[in-house]
């Protein structure tokens, strides 16, 4: 609908501002990833097992091309390294994507491409794409219907939210099951018919908060009734006359939503937690007459929100550049500017780049380029955003059961809008060993919902390949926030219990450590039984004997 491949990117005149400057945060550091993706990248998706999922477009190269960044054995992203994954069936550039419950990834449509009445998913330990396209009932190539600008969200029961732009159904957004494979309609928006160049927020009641293209009406998706409800007038413009952007949104640490506008307005919601509608405010201008019209974002581990922003829209000119950055204190309310990661600012167009949180704390940022950078933020991470490992159990098939608290995170982490989802609100885990860093594999996340507070979550995972018996240190980590370690001990198969510090030929005292220290998992038939155990008193048993 609003052309962006053709877009000028000159510059126009910068009128000098004085910036809102915040004592409460210090600007980060950018640092080049060492390796060149094997082509120009845009969307990146954080996998359930750490490495990161980066989708092929150079430009105006739309392509279907996925790539694989692996962080090194330290657990750098910025020395990590580049592999090819299979390709995608259809070509795509601004699209919906989900990393779904079991870790597979979900992509649907497409602005531009052949994707756009088509969805497929991607199965990471198959390394093959299957396609998953609506039924024509639903959603009609054959009549013009498409996938267009559609955002996505996983919803709590691990059914996808989608919004087609051109729906066969006007009005009406669809569901995909990947339980069962199928799709369904649900229920109409209150104003309008379609979400295009919307931005949309998971809230922590799980609904999911909208503001109605192109004006200052919001509305919210119940998912429990399926339904959508009003949710009151924002009280300034956000969406740009020219090209009717809007940039992306967040759910704040202490609850609110913080939404970025193409007009370098902002706003800030305050939820009721009910059906009843929350209550909008004018948050604070974007510094130096700068705005987003489409822009990424990324809720960073300190709080702060890392902002990409370009001079605002102008009828001669929809889509201006350079881009600049600042980081939006919402303690402080206020916005600081920070450089670029080659200089004052980036040469692009903000709606050319991305970014997406990195479990180590860190923000990954592409611009359409062979060349990534992630960005380094200053400050601790936020103690309410900090996970808590409650229990580990063996499921008997060498995978493991972990429950906890706070796994999903306080906020969906990076975000841009309809063009792209990145959200990483689902746990991880990391064991290290000296200077050695690994990344399990989870899976089959009891949900994706934030800011979940003591309710226990729960998730599954297997050990990384290159584990081997020894003692880690193990954390579980939600949007670059890691909880307090816990030991995982990982024993070989036992039998020659007599005390000599040797079990068939390998030293047990990395689990001897483990068990003195209070907890162990991992060990491996520690009683020569056969199958894994996390018992403590029954390997004690073993060792004491009848």
């Amino acid at each position: 609908m609003f052309e962006k491949l053709n877009r000028s990117v000159g510059l126009i005149s910068l009128i000098a501002a004085q910036l809102v400057t915040s004592a409460h945060a210090l600007a980060g550091t950018w640092a080049p990833v060492a390796s060149q993706a094997p082509s120009g990248v845009n969307l990146m998706l954080l996998l359930s097992d750490g490495t990161v999922m980066a989708a092929q477009n150079n430009g105006s190269t739309i392509g279907s091309g996925w790539y694989r960044l692996t962080p090194d054995s330290t657990g750098s992203y910025t020395n990590g390294t580049w592999s090819t994954l299979a390709t995608a069936h259809n070509t795509r550039l601004y699209y919906s994507s989900q990393v779904l419950r079991d870790g597979r990834v979900f992509v649907a449509g497409g602005e531009y491409g052949t994707g756009s009445a088509r969805a497929e998913v991607y199965d990471p330990l198959t390394n093959l794409w299957t396609t998953t396209n609506p039924p024509t009932s639903l959603l009609d190539p054959n009549h013009g219907n498409k996938f267009y600008d559609s955002n996505s969200e996983t919803l709590p029961d691990g059914r996808v939210l989608i919004a087609p732009v051109f729906p066969r159904i006007n009005g009406q957004p669809l569901l995909y099951d990947p339980s069962t494979n199928t799709w369904a309609a649900t229920g109409h928006y209150v104003r309008g018919s379609y979400q295009d160049e919307a931005s949309w927020v998971k809230l922590p009641d799980d609904s999911i908060l909208t503001i109605d293209p192109f004006g200052t009406n919001s509305e919210r998706y119940i998912p429990s009734t399926g339904t959508w409800v009003d949710d009151g007038i924002v009280p300034i413009d956000l969406y740009d006359p020219f090209g009717s952007e809007l940039g992306a949104s967040f759910l704040l640490a202490d609850g609110r939503v913080f939404y970025l506008g193409s007009t370098g307005h902002t706003a800030i919601y305050t939820p009721t937690g009910t059906t009843s509608p929350g209550t909008w405010i004018v948050g604070p201008d974007i510094p130096g007459l700068h705005g987003t019209p489409d822009a990424p974002a990324a809720m960073m581990v300190t709080g702060n929100i890392l902002c990409a922003v370009s001079p605002i829209p102008t009828s001669a000119n929809h889509f201006p550049s350079p881009t600049s950055f600042y980081e939006y204190d919402p303690v402080a309310n206020a916005f600081n500017s920070v450089s670029g990661p080659t200089g004052p600012t980036d040469g692009i167009a903000s709606y050319q780049a991305a970014m997406l949180d990195l479990p180590d704390g860190n923000v990954l940022y592409s611009h359409m380029s062979s060349q990534l950078y992630v960005y380094h933020p200053t400050g601790a991470p936020l103690a309410a955003g900090k996970p808590v490992i409650t229990s580990i159990t063996a499921n008997g098939d060498g995978s493991y059961h972990l429950i906890g608290t706070g796994l999903n995170g306080i906020s969906e982490g990076a975000a841009y809008g309809d063009d792209l989802q990145m959200a990483s609100n689902y746990p991880l885990v990391r064991f290290t060993n000296g200077p050695n860093v690994y990344y399990g594999r989870t899976f089959n996340w009891s949900g994706t919902r934030v800011q979940t507070g003591a309710a226990p979550v729960s998730t599954e995972f297997t050990l990384p390949a290159a584990l081997g018996p020894g003692t880690y240190s193990m954390v579980v980590v939600a949007n670059g926030i890691a909880s307090d370690p816990v030991t995982f001990a990982i024993c070989a198969a036992s039998g020659d219990m007599n005390f000599d510090g040797l079990v068939n030929g390998l030293d047990i005292q990395p689990f001897v450590n483990c068990l003195l220290s209070g907890g162990c998992y991992g060990c491996a038939d520690f009683n020569g039984g056969g199958a894994e155990e996390t018992d403590v008193p029954a390997f004690v048993a073993a060792l004491l004997g009848p």
